[in-house]
C-alpha cells in the first residue's frame, strides 16, 4: 500500500494552514484530534457528511501539513503535528482550536 502525501515541515506553509481550517467540518476535526489525540476517519463518522467527503477533508488536512498519517496494518491513525506547526507558527494552533464552534 502507498502511504499518502505528507509535507515535510520544511514544506509547510500557512496560507494552506488556513484554508484547510476555514471548513467548519474540517475544523472540528483538528479540535477532536486536540483531545482525542488519535483517531481513525471512523470516528468523525459522526459528521453526517459522506466517506468520499470525509476522506476529502482529511487530505486537506493531511496535505496542509496539519495532521499526519500512522498506518497500522489496515487502520489509517491520524494525529496533529503540533510540534511542527508550533515550531513554525508558535500560538497558531492552539488559538485556532479554542474557536467557540457556535460562531460557525
Amino acid at each position: 500500500m502507498r502511504k499518502p502525501y505528507q509535507p515535510p515541515k520544511s514544506e509547510i506553509k500557512l496560507t494552506p494552514i488556513l484554508h484547510a481550517l476555514s471548513d467548519p467540518n474540517r475544523l472540528r476535526i483538528v479540535q477532536c484530534l486536540a483531545i482525542r489525540k488519535e483517531q481513525t476517519c471512523s470516528y468523525y463518522q459522526k459528521l453526517n457528511v459522506s466517506k468520499s467527503t470525509l476522506s476529502h477533508h482529511i487530505k486537506v488536512l493531511r496535505e496542509a501539513g496539519i495532521i499526519k498519517l500512522r498506518i497500522e496494518g489496515t487502520q489509517h491513525y491520524y494525529s496533529l503535528r503540533l510540534e511542527d506547526l508550533e515550531e513554525l507558527f508558535p500560538g497558531l494552533l492552539p488559538s485556532i482550536i479554542n474557536i467557540d464552534e457556535q460562531l460557525f
